[in-house]
């Protein structure tokens, strides 16, 4: 549902509740082209996207679980990346603070010094935690606007396990995908 209402992110193709893996479910969605590059746009929509498990799980049980863990272990990466890779953080600037070399070798081991300050440290892990801050708002916001269709869905779910792109969509009759 959350996938639905980004702009920019893949459309739905299949739901399922069948456990697979360490997962107890999942959303697998497509794109609709190839992407070598990503605007800051979708990445927050990535973040937004990773954490509608989460809170559809808060929202409808008034509780969470580790169900979510490799979603929100995503979405903090996503969020990292984008603050200490990418140069996108208002606050820090245009500047690369993780360049993704951090190799381990013997004798070397990851609790080595950053080339950066605690002081940065902290900052990054600020932006990290006010992006994926936003992202659980905004998805907050398109779950209990849609609360019904989470509903309806959940039941569907519940009854056939697997949903697939067609039968997702008739749930939204009236409204294109944004």
């Amino acid at each position: 549902m959350v996938l639905h209402d980004l702009p920019t992110a893949d459309q739905v193709h299949q739901i399922t509740i069948i456990p697979r893996g360490g997962a107890g479910g999942m959303t697998i969605s497509l794109p609709q082209e190839d992407r070598p590059y990503r605007s800051r746009t979708e990445l927050r929509e990535d973040i937004v996207a990773a954490l509608g498990g989460r809170c559809a799980e808060r929202m409808v049980l008034g509780d969470i679980s580790t169900g979510a863990s490799n979603d929100l272990e995503r979405a903090t990466a996503i969020a990292r990346s984008m603050v200490a890779r990418y140069g996108m953080s208002d606050a820090l600037g245009s500047v690369v603070f993780d360049t993704g070399h951090d190799e381990v070798f013997l004798g070397r081991s990851m609790a080595q010094t950053k080339p950066y300050s605690e002081e940065v440290a902290g900052q990054i892990d600020r932006e990290i935690r006010t992006l994926i801050d936003q992202a659980q708002q905004t998805c907050e916001e398109i779950l209990t606007r849609r609360r019904e269709i989470l509903d309806a869905v959940a039941q569907y779910l519940l009854e056939h396990e697997t949903m697939d792109a067609q039968t997702f969509q008739s749930f939204y009759p009236d409204q294109e995908r944004k």
